[in-house]
């Protein structure tokens, strides 16, 4: 059985840069699944399964399509419980929603404002017309003033981590002793920022650079599979 993975990707489609995919990613690895990348671009994503779909991840597992990363999360564990768990049980699963709600409230956003020059220079001359459009349109300014106001997101985006600084004192990752899907959910975010614009934003001796960069290691170091920007 072939299993295909819809990532989001620019002119180069071997740079997969979605956070949302990247969760994908590492949970697929995190389950030692195997699978093959199918890139897409932003305005081709309504194409794909006979327009299955609205934006990506996208997983064909066999006869089985699922949309979204945490849900995708959610059919992994379901599906081949013999394998790792990516949540380790219901309380996990409700740590991953707060987390999930957390990181995409307040890293999002900032890595929005950081990276969305970049991101729109990775992309085709079509999708670059569909990205400005549809992102100026969703924030209310041009790409420009939003890339202006993050060069002041890069001085505090430190800030914004300093609940999971606190918690990496005594564990080394979100999950405990190793990983779960809240791992990849904050690795997601991170990575987007990496693949796209590659702006530091850490200490190379900051807890969560450590934590990050055991993140790119894990499952046969999958993350450095696409180089930093």
């Amino acid at each position: 059985m072939t299993r295909l993975l819809y990532a989001l990707a620019g002119v180069d489609t071997a740079r997969q840069f979605s956070p949302h995919v990247w969760k994908t990613v590492m949970s697929l690895a995190h389950k030692g699944l195997d699978y093959e990348t199918v890139p897409v671009g932003f305005t081709a994503i309504a194409a794909i399964e006979g327009g299955a779909t609205a934006t990506v991840p996208l997983l064909r597992d066999g006869e089985k399509l699922v949309r979204d990363s945490f849900d995708i999360a959610l059919y992994l564990d379901e599906t081949y419980p013999d394998r790792p768990s990516l949540f380790g049980g219901e309380g996990g699963k409700a740590m991953a929603r707060f987390i999930e709600n957390w990181s995409q409230s307040t890293l999002h956003m900032a890595v929005t404002r950081i990276a969305i020059l970049d991101i729109h220079n990775l992309l085709g001359a079509a999708d670059r017309e569909y990205f400005r459009h549809s992102r100026e349109e969703r924030l209310g300014a041009s790409l420009e003033d939003i890339a202006a106001a993050g060069r002041a997101e890069i001085e505090g985006f430190a800030k914004k981590l300093q609940p999971l600084r606190n918690m990496l004192k005594v564990q080394p990752f979100i999950g405990g002793a190793g990983p779960l899907f809240p791992d990849y959910i904050v690795f997601g975010a991170l990575q987007w920022l990496r693949t796209t614009a590659g702006t530091r934003v850490l200490e190379d001796d900051d807890a969560v650079a450590l934590w990050f960069r055991r993140c790119l290691d894990l499952h046969g170091g999958v993350g450095h599979h696409v180089t930093a920007a």
